[in-house]
């Protein structure tokens, strides 16, 4: 919405939410999310065709076009749980919409949403319509967090689906005009309701896959002495398949990828279509498999006990440049390395005290639902086994061994001969991200594990999955 009044000034819009502290924060100088590039767009607008408000009513009611970008969370219990999309939110905006429209209307699912979901939105908003004529369109987000401004300055496409009648394109080039402000013609394209629906699930889908298949490989690359790097970039100048997604890792995370694959899941199933759900399900599965894995190669380097050792964790968000933890891989590690009783110092440059102990007690699925219907938490002894510091200096010192769990520029730059000489001996580094140089980590003295890189002599040996 803010580079919609960035490059649209004729255009006035009202970002609106039912929670007045987050709107009280989009109207300060501390915005609510870490997001390069975020604030000198915001403020370029902010008063002048770009507004906060939690008048949710009011500015529905006047606007022409209202985009929706509700929570669409993994139901937590009932049919689907664990699985489906939870469209509670989602039907419960289209009920307001439609009970405070005076003049007809184009509303726009933002939200990743499953296909076939605009086919019951617009039998709420027909059959409450008051004599009011909605318009039902798809336009799913592709852009990507830390990189989000310069995906929507120059997005490789916009995808817009309406309904195949006249009042239907019509709406659908309202739309386009609308992008057609900044976005050359050729990149909007325009589809049938359906397709742009699933165009957003597959696409994910499609990426993570890639993420997990790479991730696959690393473990045989670890077998075999094989580089996971190398063996990425040979794949990648393969113009069939190219660079990109092909790094390995400690797994992907994000609000997007597991929840997007679950419900694409989910669909396949109530499709009938065991055999597509199965094959989908196996990518949640690799990426669950690579966080374990992980885990595993920590306790068993350190002679299969963290127990009371202190463990330094560097990053906790899912990516750099974003303060998201949303399915993060460092809490599912985190959580492995408490279930030994590791002792966890973890800094993140973005992310809160507050949010990772938050993370580390929430149930899995709870974090996308409002909070007054998620579980209790189940903190762990915050006071023993976890603490939170500023920096990596602090974090690592007199740690037995240190984990790069998010993919930081900074942690490339540390100083780590100062680190390993605070270290407990042997001192172990565990890259998650293939951020550092291995070889020189070895001169300093470090073991170091990085995924899928040729083992360090002393982890050769060990076992590559201990027993559980």
């Amino acid at each position: 919405m803010a580079m919609i009044a960035l490059k649209c000034p004729d255009i006035q819009v009202v970002v609106v939410d039912i929670a007045m502290p987050r709107i009280n924060a989009w109207n300060s100088d501390t915005l609510p999310i870490f997001e390069p590039g975020l604030d000198e767009v915001v403020k370029a607008c902010r008063g002048k065709n770009l507004f906060f408000s939690t008048d949710v009513e009011r500015h529905v009611a006047e606007a022409e076009i209202v985009f929706v970008s509700v929570n669409t969370p993994t139901k937590t219990s009932g049919l689907g749980a664990g699985k489906a999309a939870d469209l509670t939110y989602w039907e419960s905006a289209a009920r307001m919409i439609a009970d405070v429209s005076k003049s007809d209307k184009i509303v726009v699912e933002k939200s990743t949403v499953p296909v076939k979901t605009a086919e019951a939105i617009e039998k709420i908003l027909n059959h409450n319509c008051n004599g009011v004529n909605f318009q039902i369109l798809s336009n799913p987000e592709f852009l990507a967090e830390g990189t989000a401004i310069e995906d929507l300055m120059k997005p490789d496409r916009v995808l817009i689906g309406g309904r195949e009648t006249p009042e239907g394109q019509k709406a659908i080039e309202a739309l386009k005009d609308v992008y057609a402000h900044w976005v050359p013609t050729d990149c909007i394209i325009t589809m049938n309701l359906w397709s742009a629906e699933l165009s957003k699930l597959a696409a994910n889908a499609i990426l993570a896959q890639r993420i997990s298949s790479v991730n696959a490989m690393s473990a045989l690359c670890e077998a075999t002495g094989a580089d996971v790097t190398e063996v990425a970039y040979a794949v990648g100048k393969d113009s069939r398949i190219g660079s990109c997604f092909l790094n390995a890792s400690v797994g992907f995370g994000g609000s997007c990828f597991q929840k997007d694959i679950l419900n694409l899941v989910y669909i396949c199933e109530c499709n009938g279509l065991t055999e597509v759900a199965n094959y989908w399900k196996q990518v949640v599965q690799i990426n669950d498999y690579q966080k374990s894995r992980f885990v595993k190669r920590v306790v068993s380097s350190m002679f299969n006990t963290v127990s009371g050792k202190k463990v330094a964790i560097l990053g906790f968000a899912f990516k750099k440049d974003t303060g998201d933890t949303r399915e993060a891989a460092a809490i599912d590690v985190c959580h492995g390395l408490i279930g030994d009783k590791a002792q966890l110092s973890i800094y993140d440059p973005q992310v809160t005290e507050a949010q990772i102990l938050r993370d580390l007690a929430m149930d899995k699925f709870d974090w996308d639902h409002p909070q007054h219907l998620q579980k209790p938490l189940n903190p762990v002894d915050t006071t023993k086994l976890v603490s939170v510091v500023v920096d990596a200096y602090e974090a690592t010192k007199g740690a037995h061994g240190v984990c790069i769990l998010t993919e930081w520029d900074e942690f490339k730059k540390l100083d780590y001969k100062r680190i390993y000489e605070g270290m407990q001996k042997p001192a172990f580094i565990f890259d998650g991200r293939n951020v550092i140089d291995v070889a020189e980590l070895r001169k300093i003295g470090f073991i170091v594990y990085s995924v899928g890189k040729p083992l360090d002599p002393w982890v050769k040996d060990l076992p590559a999955a201990p027993p559980s």
